[in-house]
C-alpha cells in the first residue's frame, strides 16, 4: 500500500474549514480566524485542492457547503476538539479519582522491606486505583520498565541507564543475623568466631563469594559457605533452627530481629555501604502523576 503524503495537509486548513462552514462567509471567517480576506480566499483554494472538491459555493451572500463538506464537516469538528481536549490541554492529575495501576519496580531487598507499608500509602489516597510490584534487578530493570512501563523503581541500582534520573533516599549498613536458639555469638562478634560458622548468602546473580570473602581473604582468613540464594525471604527462612548466618542490610536485619526473633550484631569486616535509590524516567520527570508517586515512595522509605 502507497504510504499517504502528508506534505500539503496543513491543520490551519481544517481551522479555516470549521470557519467558513459554521459562518458561510469568507470575511467572516477571515475575521475569526485574524487573518485577511484574501488570506482566507487563498486558504480555500488549498482545500478544495486538498479535498478534490468545490467545499462551498456562492448562493446569494452565502458561502453554501457542498455535500462533500457536509459530509466530512462531523470528522473535522471531532478531530479538531480531539486536538484541543485530549492532546493540547494538560489533564490534572487527582490521586483520589485515579483508576489506573500503580506499577512499582522494586528489588528483592526493597520489596521485603517497604511493599506493605507503600501499599498503604497508596491507597490511603488513591483508594480506587490497583497497585502491582514488579521484581527487577540491576540486570533486568531497564528491560521490565520499558515493556510494563513502570511508574517507579526502587533499590539498589549501579550503572544508572541514561534514560533515568534517580533520587538518593538513603544509604544502607550491614548486620549479622542468626538464630540465637542454634548459634552463639559473643559480642562483639570476633573474627576467628566469624570464620568458623557456616554462611549463607544473598546473592541475587548466585555466585558463592562476595567482597567479603576479599577482605577476608588479604587477611589470609577464608570463611566457609554453605547456601546461596538472592530472596531474602528465603535466607530468613534457612536460618532459623540451623547454624548459620548471613551478612544483610541493617534494616532488613531490624526487621527480622523484631518479628522473626532472630538476633544481629555488627560484622567483624567492613562491609561496604550501599545506597537505596529511587529510579524514573526522564520523559516523566514534569508529570504531575509522577511527582506524585515519587512523593509517596519518599515518605514510606525515608
Amino acid at each position: 500500500m502507497k504510504e499517504f503524503n502528508w506534505k500539503n495537509v496543513d491543520l490551519n486548513l481544517l481551522v479555516a474549514f470549521q470557519a467558513l462552514y459554521f459562518a458561510r462567509s469568507v470575511s467572516i471567517a477571515a475575521e475569526q480566524c485574524c487573518v485577511s480576506q484574501s488570506a482566507m480566499s487563498h486558504t480555500l483554494q488549498r482545500m478544495r485542492t486538498l479535498f478534490d472538491d468545490p467545499l462551498f459555493e456562492r448562493v446569494g451572500l452565502k458561502m453554501e457547503p457542498t455535500r462533500r463538506a457536509q459530509e466530512i464537516a462531523p470528522v473535522i469538528d471531532h478531530l479538531l476538539g480531539s486536538i484541543k481536549n485530549e492532546l493540547l490541554s494538560k489533564k490534572h492529575f487527582s490521586p483520589d479519582g485515579y483508576t489506573g495501576t500503580w506499577k512499582i519496580g522494586l528489588t528483592d531487598y526493597a520489596e521485603q522491606l517497604f511493599a506493605p507499608q507503600l501499599y498503604d500509602a497508596i491507597k490511603q489516597y488513591s483508594p480506587h486505583s490497583q497497585v502491582s510490584f514488579y521484581n527487577v534487578n540491576r540486570s533486568n530493570y531497564l528491560d521490565i520498565a520499558e515493556n510494563e512501563m513502570l511508574d517507579v523503581i526502587i533499590g539498589s541500582i549501579e550503572n544508572l541507564n541514561r534514560r533515568f534520573l534517580c533520587e538518593h533516599l538513603y544509604t544502607e549498613q550491614h548486620l549479622c543475623l542468626f538464630d540465637p536458639t542454634s548459634v552463639s555469638f559473643e559480642s562483639p562478634l570476633t573474627l576467628e568466631r566469624f570464620v568458623q560458622i557456616e554462611h549463607a548468602l544473598v546473592s541475587p546473580d548466585g555466585r558463592l563469594q562476595t567482597q567479603v570473602d576479599k577482605l577476608l581473604a588479604k587477611r589470609g582468613l577464608e570463611r566457609r559457605v554453605g547456601v546461596a540464594s538472592r530472596h531474602f525471604l528465603t535466607i530468613r527462612r534457612l536460618l532459623i533452627g540451623r547454624e548459620l548466618v548471613c551478612i544483610v542490610p541493617k534494616r532488613f536485619a531490624e526487621m527480622d530481629v523484631d518479628h522473626h526473633e532472630l538476633a544481629a550484631v555488627a560484622p567483624p569486616v567492613e562491609v561496604p555501604d550501599f545506597d537505596i535509590h529511587l529510579l524514573f524516567l526522564k520523559a516523566n520527570q514534569y508529570e504531575e502523576k509522577s511527582i506524585w508517586i515519587r512523593k509517596q515512595v519518599a515518605k514510606v522509605v525515608r
